[in-house]
């Protein structure tokens, strides 16, 4: 996930984890930290999510589509189309098809999502790839594609869009399901910095995935964001913006969904060199992360290396039936 705000030159160990001179002394709130304080610490997450915050993520699966696809070339057997559909809270979602038309059998599918900034263009090469193995791929646009400015704006419209996103993405598994080629019980997730992040989220919502893939994920903005990648964008924001903020993404932080992940496979993949998401914090999700799951570390960046993609590969043929490396 790449910085959004521009960092403060402040030492990090002094704004973390303390509160700004001259906070009084306040009962504690719901989110675990002083009332109308400027603390500058992670709030806390409570519990599991709860039936209603999942209710949050409902859609009508029986609207209309509205699917409209636009082939851009054919290459090698393999179809690529802009396409464009319905989204249950508004507008359109935007993104890329990529189909082995070539193929006469059913073929897994596979959801693609991008990082932050980033568009379904950015994750082209990697869904080419896979379809070049015989899946037919999704990627979409995230819903801050949409409008102009900042991908985060610390603001209440973070968590509307957060939420369409998840619905967004659950309309991407019914575009792949009205695939005629497309195998409705081999259907995966696989995302990347923000979307293994919002992938956490999904894979909690949507039962029709049979595996999913977070990459150099963690557990969510609100962690993200205090945490010490990025923690210093929180000291730009106003006492009042800060605690209100929180106060919308907590509920929907990610991490407090994983449990419901269960029975789906997982794969978590994650960079001991990484910048941008914490070895902590990579931990802390990895162990709220319900069995069955698979975790791997690789001594790289936030791009991880190429034995980090020839896992990821070979695992998606053993779960969705992805063909096998040549």
């Amino acid at each position: 996930m790449k910085r959004v705000i521009t960092m403060m030159a402040v030492c990090l160990c002094e704004l973390v984890f303390s509160a700004c001179k001259g906070s009084p002394a306040e009962p504690k709130n719901e989110l675990g930290q002083d009332a109308d304080s400027c603390a500058l610490v992670r709030p806390a997450f409570g519990g599991a999510a709860s039936a209603a915050d999942r209710s949050l993520f409902a859609y009508e699966v029986n609207a209309p589509l509205n699917l409209q696809k636009t082939v851009q070339s054919t290459n090698n057997g393999i179809e690529v189309s802009t396409i464009s559909f319905s989204s249950p809270d508004g507008g359109l979602v935007t993104g890329l098809l990529f189909d082995p038309v070539a193929r006469s059998s059913l073929r897994p599918g596979i959801v693609l999502m991008h990082g932050m900034p980033g568009t379904a263009g950015n994750v082209a090469g990697e869904a080419l790839l896979l379809a070049s193995y015989g899946a037919v791929v999704i990627a979409i646009d995230a819903p801050f594609n949409r409008r102009s400015g900042s991908t985060v704006r610390f603001i209440n419209d973070d968590r509307k869009e957060q939420i369409q996103l998840i619905k967004d993405l659950q309309r991407a598994v019914d575009v792949l399901r009205d695939r005629p080629n497309v195998d409705d019980d081999r259907i995966a997730y696989v995302g990347f910095s923000y979307g293994g992040a919002m992938g956490v989220l999904f894979v909690s919502i949507e039962r029709r995935l049979k595996a999913a893939a977070l990459v150099v994920a963690d557990g969510g903005l609100v962690s993200h964001f205090t945490g010490p990648e990025d923690a210093t964008a929180m000291a730009t924001l106003s006492c009042a913006t800060r605690v209100n903020w929180f106060r919308q993404m907590v509920p929907i932080e990610p991490i407090r969904f994983i449990a419901s992940a269960s029975p789906t496979p997982l794969l978590l993949q994650s960079g001991k060199l990484d910048a941008l998401v914490s070895i902590a914090d990579a931990e802390t999700l990895q162990a709220a992360a319900p069995e069955p799951k698979t975790i791997r570390w690789y001594q790289a960046g936030h791009g991880l290396d190429l034995q980090a993609a020839y896992d990821r590969h070979d695992w998606l043929h053993d779960q969705i039936g992805l063909d096998p490396r040549q």
